[in-house]
């Protein structure tokens, strides 16, 4: 266990502030091939419900009933607030009331002109009494007609009292308390329906116009990563896409759908979504062999005499925290070091050895260390 520990502090060493003392100038040296690379790319996003819905009153009057809690799940048309109705039900009664008084008045009016229709078949009675019991039969039915229509007003105004829940979802917070006055102008709540969620990302305007041209079905299913780091079970797929360019970011917005059975998602919360991607022929190098100065990246190639060029190379953007993907600057067929580089300068001569005879150099230098080497070596 004591020889794995000082061979790791001699590799770490190799990687990092130097390299094991091998002499004769030894550095490891690879050669750079093209493969194929799993890759991603990431965007932050935001989580919203399908159908985010504010709920507001359509009167105003004092809540009398709160019916609902924060993070209750609610069906369409269920009752979550009561607001004071004792006016509204005495207007339904009034109306009421006006209703059967006009209903006594046609029954009356249609009594009096059939029987008008008899007197005037009998000759009892002119066409102007027969029309005029006609014209008040006609009346009484519109009174009639009015009174119900407003009925029907005072019923709906009631109605407005009861607020309902317009979808099934998922109930926001309650800012309001019982006995607070509200009207149109206050959010009683919002319910989300969080069955199936989108997810909100952009990306640049050059990416927009390569998925423009690809078809949104062309892109991968997608992951979300959450806010503490999780990967979300579910995979999702991108479905809509903005037709227009934000013009202070240069931006274009593509939304993502997530089923959520768990309701593990909530609306209003972030993540990142992950966008796999397949990179065929591309050459990958491990980051210790690579030096970053002022943000643009380097690394020692080997020329045919045996001489390091320190050599600027451009990496793809993301990685996956072990390993570049190198973009320009680097060939298959070129050689570079793989370890020691902070003890090599340009143009410097080396004796070139395999990645694998380093290892095992290192392994025999371990074994030939003195405890007091040891001891220096673990404190390093």
């Amino acid at each position: 266990m004591m020889l794995a520990a000082i061979a790791a502090t001699l590799v770490s060493c190799g990687g990092g502030g130097g390299r094991p003392s091998f002499g004769d100038n030894e550095y490891p040296v690879t050669t750079a091939g093209a493969s194929s690379a799993d890759m991603q790319t990431t965007y932050p996003a935001s989580i919203k419900g399908v159908q985010d819905v504010e709920i507001r009153p359509k009167l105003q009057g004092f809540l009398t009933q709160i019916n609902v809690k924060e993070g209750q799940t609610v069906s369409a048309g269920q009752v979550m607030f009561v607001i004071d109705n004792n006016t509204y039900q005495a207007a339904v009664r009034q109306a009421q009331a006006a209703v059967n008084t006009a209903q006594q008045g046609v029954n009356t009016a249609k009594l009096t002109y059939e029987n008008s229709v008899q007197l005037h078949e009998n000759k009892v009675i002119g066409d102007y009494e027969l029309q005029t019991s006609q014209n008040s039969y006609e009346q009484a039915k519109a009174q009639l007609a009015q009174a119900q229509a407003a009925l029907a007003n005072a019923k709906e105004q009631l109605s407005f009292c009861y607020v309902k829940s317009p979808a099934a979802g998922v109930v926001g917070t309650l800012p309001f308390k019982k006995g607070a006055l509200v009207s149109g102008s206050n959010i009683l709540t919002t319910v989300a329906n969080i069955s199936s969620m989108e997810v909100y990302f952009s990306v640049t305007e050059k990416e927009a116009m390569v998925i423009s041209q690809s078809g949104l079905d062309q892109i991968p299913a997608v992951k979300l990563q959450l806010a503490d780091g999780s990967i979300y079970p579910h995979e999702g797929k991108v479905t809509k896409m903005s037709g227009v360019v934000d013009a202070t970011t240069g931006s274009v917005q593509l939304i993502a759908a997530f089923q959520n059975p768990e309701k593990q998602l909530k609306s209003g919360a972030t993540g990142t979504i992950i966008i796999p991607r397949q990179s065929n022929n591309v050459i990958i190098i491990p980051m210790s062999c690579v030096s970053e100065v002022q943000n643009k990246k380097f690394v020692y190639l080997l020329d045919k005499d045996n001489k390091v060029k320190y050599t600027e190379i451009k990496v793809d953007p993301q990685n996956d925290g072990n390993s570049y993907v190198v973009t320009d600057g680097l060939k298959p067929g070129d050689k570079y070091v793989t370890n020691g580089i902070t003890k090599l300068n340009d143009g410097m001569e080396i004796v070139p050895i395999t990645p694998e005879r380093y290892q095992q150099k290192i392994q025999e230098q371990a074994k030939a260390m003195s405890a007091g080497d040891i001891v220096g070596a673990m404190k390093k």
